[in-house]
């Protein structure tokens, strides 16, 4: 079983912040799965689901951000899953201008409390990590305040695009592996007409 976890808070108020793609994209996904992401377990909202014909569990761990790690914890156990061949972490990345996509694994948190959560009830930093950019195009004096405010409509239309490369990236990555998708999303500059 593939874990794909999108962090993110619980709550209404938090839904279309930028601290919440993870979320959004774990619901993309599995909008375009015909699944809902709504069984409890292991403290997160899940679904099951199969993608590139391997069984896959989507999850929103309603721990809020900062404690993902325990409900992760408990998602690897339960499903006796190895985070680096297991897991895919879908999270939010403040060092990254609003609509980039870059994939990463044995990574520090660098700085994500989510991510420092994750890594510390895991004891390993060796599992696959799909980081969305949020960083805005003006500079914002407090980060924090930022990442837990509504996103601004224009935002939310560039988060949209993003959401659907994060779906594809995660098809990839369980098609064709990691490798080959880092070489496709982790491109400086795509090529507008070059080969794909």
């Amino acid at each position: 079983m593939k874990l794909i976890v999108g962090l993110g808070n619980p709550g209404i108020e938090y839904q279309f912040t930028p601290h919440n793609v993870g979320f959004l994209a774990i619901d993309r996904i599995a909008t375009s799965l015909g699944v809902e992401v709504r069984n409890r377990q292991c403290r997160a909202l899940t679904a099951r689901a199969v993608i590139a014909d391997q069984p896959v569990l989507l999850a929103k761990p309603e721990t809020f951000m900062n404690l993902s790690g325990l409900s992760v914890r408990e998602l690897v156990a339960e499903y006796e899953a190895s985070p680096e061949f297991d897991l895919i972490v879908i999270q939010d990345e403040l060092d990254f201008p609003l609509g980039t996509l870059r994939i990463h694994t044995r990574r520090s948190s660098a700085g994500h409390n989510g991510i420092e959560s994750i890594i510390g009830a895991l004891g390993t930093q060796d599992f696959l990590r799909i980081r969305i950019g949020v960083a805005p195009d003006h500079k914002v004096s407090d980060g924090r305040s930022y990442l837990l405010s509504p996103m601004r409509k224009a935002d939310l239309q560039v988060v949209d695009g993003i959401l659907d490369a994060t779906e594809e990236a995660v098809k990839m990555i369980l098609k064709e592996g990691p490798a080959a998708a880092m070489n496709r999303f982790n491109r400086k500059e795509p090529e507008e007409n070059g080969k794909d």
